[in-house]
């Protein structure tokens, strides 16, 4: 009586275990559920290179890709040509690319900007305040920012071709499908 009890508890006892090994390894890694994803994005007032201040609200209307990175991250420099080719695509009165060095040196940023290229506006985080409002804790994190200055995505880890396109295209319809829901010409 006990082996048959046993032969039917085993494989209900493992269902749990199966579930979260399915639910756990179907899963992306490293597209994190942010907790500010359908926010508004914190403000900043950051340096650039050539000594400008840039603040979030200077970019209002138009999409923002902040990316966090740092020149001795492996994975930035997987990314890297990703950023090029988005740089090259958008014109920046549509989507800004801004770049935020992370834990890292002007000097060091300067340099592989040299060696891989990146025309886009880069900016020094030196007490790291933008990177805590933004919950960042490693590199390269990657956040989508609408036009009207809501988070939609943070990716964390490198950015692919395929998910800069489809998040910036989806933001830059975003505001014509809702001037559309509203009656606008």
């Amino acid at each position: 009586m006990n082996r048959k009890r046993l032969r039917w508890l085993l494989p209900l006892a493992a269902l749990p275990v199966l579930w979260l090994l399915y639910w756990a390894l179907g899963r992306d890694t490293y597209v994190l559920p942010s907790p500010m994803a359908g926010l508004e994005a914190p403000n900043f007032e950051l340096v650039t290179f050539e000594g400008d201040t840039v603040q979030l609200t200077d970019l209002d209307g138009r999409v923002v890709i902040l990316n966090f990175w740092a020149s001795w991250c492996i994975p930035c420099r997987q990314e890297h040509p990703v950023l090029v080719q988005t740089e090259r695509t958008w014109d920046d009165s549509e989507v800004v690319l801004l770049g935020v060095v992370y834990q890292d040196s002007r000097a060091n940023a300067e340099r592989f900007l040299d060696q891989y290229g990146g025309d886009w506006t880069h900016v020094l985080d030196p007490s790291q305040r933008t990177a805590i409002d933004y919950g960042v804790y490693g590199v390269p994190e990657t956040f989508f920012i609408g036009t009207d200055g809501t988070i939609s995505l943070k990716k964390v880890g490198p950015v692919t071709w395929d998910l800069v396109q489809y998040q910036v295209d989806s933001l830059l319809a975003a505001p014509v499908a809702a001037a559309s829901a509203a009656g606008a010409p």
